[in-house]
């Protein structure tokens, strides 16, 4: 039976705390498995990092962590434009991680990033 799942597309994340955002993104995956083939490819820890890292990683979709504040976030987006056009963003809302904790993050990813990707156009290889 044919891959069924939408992808592959490739993730990067923008936190300060990689090893959470790798086990949170890692959570998303899993969650969404079945109809999404997605890859971690890269965390930025700061913004510094996000021209280097999608410059060099391609990435479909860029997701900028709850730390970050409207400002920071729309700075990170036009950095990641500039650097892959056509590329898709989210910014997690601010405090959010603090206010409801990680499972918080988890659904609230689970809920918006399909719709993110089911605008990107992908090649299956």
């Amino acid at each position: 039976m044919p891959d069924v799942r939408k992808g592959p597309f490739k993730l990067v994340t923008v936190n300060t705390a990689p090893e959470r955002a790798k086990r949170l993104i890692g959570r998303l995956i899993d969650g969404l498995h079945d109809r999404y083939d997605i890859e971690h490819v890269a965390n930025c820890e700061n913004i510094e990092e996000v021209s280097l890292k999608v410059k060099q990683h391609q990435p479909n979709v860029l997701i900028s962590a709850s730390m970050w504040s409207s400002e920071q976030a729309e700075h990170i987006r036009k950095i990641a434009e500039q650097e892959q056009p056509g590329i898709k963003t989210h910014a997690i809302p601010q405090g959010l991680q603090v206010e409801k904790g990680p499972d918080a993050i988890v659904g609230y990813l689970v809920e918006n990033v399909p719709p993110l990707l089911d605008t990107i156009k992908t090649e299956k290889p």
